[in-house]
């Protein structure tokens, strides 16, 4: 057996990334048990989703790679997509080139993702020009969001804000009403549906069955960090019941 080091930075609220991959990591654990998986965190703080305060964590990122660092993980991935995409399109290429560098700096040869950049790669790698999202966000920050994915060349054919400020509040929300919300959505011209465009608003339960129901690929932010996860380690891009991206038959990303 193998056991593969996981570092995350998260925002010091979140409680679902921490919930979400590694229980996807366990998911494949029962199907290939020669890979094992260890999860090592940093905490940036953040209570509330506004513009002030995600700048404020953003601000954080060196100190927590630092920490990060030391644990030599074997991949890092940096969990608050909307921190990223709200400081303007393609700053999730920033964000992992400052993580690098500290990394680098301590003698960390780990590669970096971030969920910003693995849902871009995860929309890319499904082949899908078009796009339907629900975020937890006030409009403003799906806006946001929206226009972040149409700079990287994919259309947002509809979104669905369901305007919730509080970041520990997000993570109370029930996966199993996305099972209605995504009804709200026009997919009429969409090629995939992101369930949650949001590492904190939990989804996983609902990806399959709303894939099912859908009848196209369906995937979130989670789903998608998970697949770059797995892409960065060599790995199978193989785990059960979290949607096409994760079905072991989507090819990873150029330089993946």
């Amino acid at each position: 057996m193998t056991d593969h080091h996981i570092g995350m930075i998260v925002p010091s609220s979140n409680l679902t990334m921490e919930t979400e991959l590694p229980r996807m990591m366990r998911e494949r654990e029962d199907v290939v048990p020669e890979d094992r998986f260890v999860f090592h965190s940093s905490r940036m703080r953040m209570r509330h989703v506004t513009p002030e305060q995600l700048r404020a964590m953003n601000a954080q990122t060196g100190r927590a790679a630092l920490e990060l660092a030391d644990a030599r993980p074997d991949v890092v991935a940096t969990a608050c997509l909307v921190a990223i995409m709200a400081q303007g399109p393609g700053y999730h290429c920033t964000a992992e080139d400052e993580i690098t560098g500290v990394l680098r700096a301590e003698g960390s040869q780990a590669p970096v993702i971030s969920s910003a950049g693995a849902l871009l790669d995860g929309i890319k790698a499904l082949g899908a020009g078009r796009v339907a999202i629900v975020t937890p966000y006030l409009k403003p920050l799906t806006q946001l969001v929206a226009d972040y994915i149409e700079d990287a060349g994919v259309e947002v054919v509809d979104a669905l804000s369901l305007e919730v400020p509080d970041n520990l509040a997000v993570a109370r929300l029930d996966p199993a009403d996305l099972r209605d919300h995504w009804k709200r959505l026009d997919l009429s011209r969409a090629d995939a549906l992101v369930l949650s465009a949001c590492v904190q608003m939990p989804s996983l339960p609902s990806i399959q069955p709303v894939e099912d129901a859908a009848g196209l690929p369906v995937l979130s932010a989670a789903t998608a960090t998970a697949y770059r996860v797995l892409v960065e380690l060599g790995l199978p891009t193989v785990v059960p019941g979290a949607g096409s991206l994760l079905g072991g038959r989507v090819p990873g990303p150029a330089g993946g």
